[in-house]
């Protein structure tokens, strides 16, 4: 496993368990999930070196949270349990009311990485910031984090804040490669950290799904996965391909060595059983050549795909066989 040095949180694992799908009935996962699987893919995780464990009070609605805090047992004290707030009305005195509910939920007096979940657009981060700032202060949390921030949001977080917001998750991916723009840079600059969430943009990255193989569930309202944007991303999927041949790993695997040979970004992906967790984790070990990684991220550029109205149009034509 590799880690990252960050200020407040100590050493934290690039890749980390995203626990969106504890509790979350829309992938699937029911109560023999909570009691049996997750717990066996944290107890594992835990095993591999992994550290970081990102979860949030609306997933489940409090459900994920309680899932990993009972995964966890003992050691929720001893790694670094990721919760956001989603930002209603993120007045001080409801952000430390959001807090102590995830607080209770994960029976943790100290969260050591507090994120705001998305930014609020009405309320200034100059009000939200002053109740993350209390909590900080008291040493209720041992950082600060935001999430789906652009830069600009960020950098005045900070100035609301009055001391580094240690982290952005955001959706980052070879598909969704737009933090390389400005996140990354200032993270490298700033040593912060930027946590990439959908690192395999919802499986697309593992190389199953095609033309003539779309998804259904949950990912079949995905844009990603309409047809005009699976034409659009062969060339990837083919580059990402050739790449794992070449190291005898799989498409994913090299899909979250790209992210890790990054600076400065952790990936979290989910993992619905071990075995899935393992493949992930084992991207930590994968290097990729330099030329590998500058062709990937040209590949990731070039990319650019329709919109989810465009998706959804033709979607409809497909069906109506027009």
């Amino acid at each position: 496993m590799r880690f990252l040095d960050v200020d407040g949180l100590g050493q934290v694992s690039r890749v980390g368990l995203g626990t969106w799908q504890f509790g979350s009935k829309e992938w699937g996962y029911g109560d023999s999930y909570a009691a049996g699987d997750a717990r066996a893919i944290v107890r594992r995780a835990r095993d591999l070196g992994v550290t970081l464990f990102d979860t949030a009070e609306v997933y489940g609605f409090g459900k994920s949270e309680r899932i990993l805090a009972e995964a966890l047992g003992s050691d929720r004290t001893d790694v670094v349990v990721a919760s956001k707030v989603f930002p209603v009305a993120p007045f001080p005195a409801v952000v430390r009311n959001r807090f102590e509910g995830s607080a209770r939920r994960m029976d943790l007096r100290r969260i050591p990485l507090y994120q705001v979940h998305q930014p609020n657009p009405v309320v200034p981060d100059s009000v939200t910031m002053q109740g993350m700032g209390a909590l900080l202060d008291e040493g209720r949390i041992g950082a600060v984090g935001v999430s789906n921030y652009s830069l600009a949001r960020w950098q005045a977080a900070d100035v609301a804040l009055g001391r580094p917001v240690v982290s952005n998750q955001v959706q980052f991916s070879l598909a969704h490669a737009e933090p390389l723009d400005d996140l990354v840079p200032f993270a490298q600059r700033e040593n912060r950290m930027v946590m990439a969430y959908s690192p395999l943009a919802q499986g697309l990255l593992g190389g199953r799904y095609g033309v003539d193989n779309r998804p259904g569930g949950v990912r079949a309202v995905n844009p990603l996965f309409g047809t005009e944007n699976l034409a659009r991303i062969a060339p990837l999927l083919d580059l990402l391909r050739e790449v794992a041949a070449a190291h005898d790993v799989k498409p994913a695997q090299v899909a979250l060595a790209w992210l890790l040979g990054l600076p400065q970004v952790v990936v979290i992906p989910g993992a619905s059983g071990v075995e899935q967790l393992e493949f992930n984790v084992a991207a930590a070990d994968l290097e990729l050549a330099a030329d590998e990684q500058v062709a990937l991220t040209a590949a990731a550029r070039a990319f650019q795909p329709v919109s989810g109205v465009r998706t959804l149009v033709d979607t409809v034509r497909q069906r109506l066989g027009v």
